[in-house]
């Protein structure tokens, strides 16, 4: 099994309790395949607050409707990943914070296949990275950007300049802006070097998630013509 290209221009973090508490009648699975129809290229579940078999069961159904359309990924829960993998779940890896599983104990459990992610926004947290095999880590998400209330321990907002200054120490490593960005962040967002926005409310919370995802890859893909003609005739 090979390792799942990353397309991290538009990446959905799936969060149980923003998507549960939006008011309106569908499920996790729900806004998943509709965030994917509309061209999302990564999904990451979180649900801190639920128990691992439940967790693991709304992986199960967001799996089934992604059917290899996008690369899944579990926020956190090594244990949830490594047992939807025994249960034979297509999951392709997860994504880890600075309190979890240091990210080479991760690489050992699930193996070169899997995608690893790494939160990371302080120099500390970047030197520490430096020292561990290369590939160890797949992408950074670097942020938050602005505050945000659906992660209350976010470290403090870095702003664009701050994430630019970040991410251009962090080599070939990709990072994906996250914290508060959506709609209208794209051009900011590739002139700091992001190779992605990874998005919460402005598609979980969202009427129509699709084609909130939809405008998302449109205003990417924008804004990265505008960056390559610019380039060309500059």
């Amino acid at each position: 099994m090979m390792r799942a290209r990353l397309e991290l221009s538009t990446y959905l973090v799936a969060d149980v309790t923003t998507i549960t508490g939006a008011g309106f009648r569908r499920s996790v699975a729900d806004v998943v395949s509709a965030a994917v129809a509309g061209g999302a290229g990564v999904v990451q579940i979180r649900g801190k607050e639920l128990a691992a078999n439940e967790l693991l069961r709304i992986v199960e159904a967001c799996a089934e409707r992604i059917d290899g359309r996008a690369v899944l990924l579990v926020n956190d829960r090594v244990d949830v990943a490594l047992a939807a993998r025994a249960a034979g779940v297509p999951i392709d890896g997860v994504h880890v914070g600075q309190s979890d599983l240091p990210p080479h104990l991760v690489r050992a459990l699930l193996g070169p296949e899997a995608i690893v992610g790494l939160s990371a926004s302080r120099d500390d947290e970047l030197a520490a990275l430096r020292r561990l095999p290369e590939g160890t880590v797949d992408y950074l998400g670097v942020g938050a950007v602005r505050a945000t209330p659906t992660k209350k321990d976010h470290p403090a907002p870095l702003a664009w300049d701050g994430f630019a200054a970040f991410a251009a120490r962090t080599g070939d490593l990709p990072c994906v802006a996250i914290g508060g960005v959506g709609s209208g962040d794209a051009a900011d967002a590739q002139r700091a070097g992001a190779a992605g926005l990874a998005v919460v409310r402005a598609v979980c919370s969202a009427p129509d998630p699709q084609a909130a995802a939809e405008a998302l890859c449109a205003e990417w893909n924008a804004a990265q013509i505008i960056a390559q003609r610019t380039e060309a005739l500059a």
